[in-house]
């Protein structure tokens, strides 16, 4: 009998965060038949019965120890600084063979934070969709984010493998390519390409606040794409992202000093009038746009 691989259904999925990635996920595995049952956790109880009104959960629970109960997939989705809090609180009554996973875009203060409160004998599979809007909440969520993105897991040594190979089976069926990285390497790589362009764009937009207000009007006015395109990635959750840089400080800080050195260089140039600097800096930028172009990640 041909060897169909790893089982990528599951009977009750329990997710702990009813925002953006959990309500889609929820909606991408019910439009493959993926879970039979569907349990959500949020501290918010609005939260919860909006996301029962939509229909994308089943059941709503009062509390996460009550959600995760007889669950075989557990899927944490809540800001990276609340993981350990949860994961002591679901700890004792996840059941046995079950998996655990993540979504945080930072991954080893959450592999930190949850893998203490793992029992024997129940699966942790730490993962990283980089998928997202800057919308938030449990009416963000639609069920085709995930395809075409990258999923990066980051198991640590001795993670079963047959539960490493559902999850990544798992995200796959949701249309998404799958890698493996260390926790940490993943952190550094995610600063550049992630963390640090929003804090970035934070900053920008925040200098356009602070102008005087004839200004900032027509800065509002006139922007032109640029500046919307920061305008959307400041957008994002403020709280997710507060949790972010604190979790990935040094990675972040790493490239911040990076990125400092790089911009103390352009303001050079352009002081000295340095127009063949400005193009080389220029042309590289555009080599590596189109890059990411080729690699179907625009």
């Amino acid at each position: 009998m041909a060897d169909n691989g790893p089982d990528i259904s599951f009977e009750r999925v329990a997710l702990i965060g009813l925002g953006l990635i959990g309500s889609s996920l929820a909606w991408a595995m019910r439009a493959r038949g993926l879970a039979r049952d569907y349990v959500g956790f949020s501290r918010s109880e609005a939260t919860r019965s909006k996301a029962l009104e939509l229909g994308f959960i089943d059941r709503a629970a009062a509390s996460a120890a009550e959600a995760v109960a007889g669950a075989d997939l557990v899927v944490v989705a809540v800001p990276v600084g609340a993981s350990g809090s949860i994961a002591e609180e679901i700890g004792p009554h996840l059941a046995p063979g079950s998996i655990v996973t993540d979504v945080g875009s930072v991954k080893q203060a959450v592999v930190d934070a949850i893998a203490p409160h793992i029992p024997q004998g129940v699966h942790f599979v730490p993962g990283h969709p980089v998928a997202g809007t800057e919308h938030s909440g449990p009416e963000a969520g639609f069920a085709e984010l995930f395809e075409g993105r990258w999923c990066i897991l980051t198991p640590v040594q001795g993670t079963d493998p047959g539960a490493v190979a559902r999850i990544t089976a798992l995200w796959r069926a949701l249309g998404s390519e799958v890698d493996t990285m260390d926790a940490r390497h993943h952190d550094m790589v995610l600063a550049i390409t992630s963390h640090l362009p929003h804090l970035i764009a934070y900053t920008i937009v925040g200098t356009a606040t602070d102008l005087e207000s004839s200004l900032k009007q027509e800065v509002i006015k006139f922007a032109a794409g640029g500046f919307r395109d920061f305008t959307r990635i400041a957008a994002s959750d403020p709280v997710m992202w507060r949790d972010v840089f604190l979790a990935n400080r040094e990675a972040v800080l790493e490239m911040l000093g990076r990125f400092d050195e790089d911009l103390t260089a352009l303001q050079r140039a352009i002081r000295y009038g340095d127009g063949d600097k400005l193009e080389e800096i220029f042309a590289a930028s555009r080599a590596v746009r189109r890059s990411i172009l080729e690699a179907g990640q625009a």
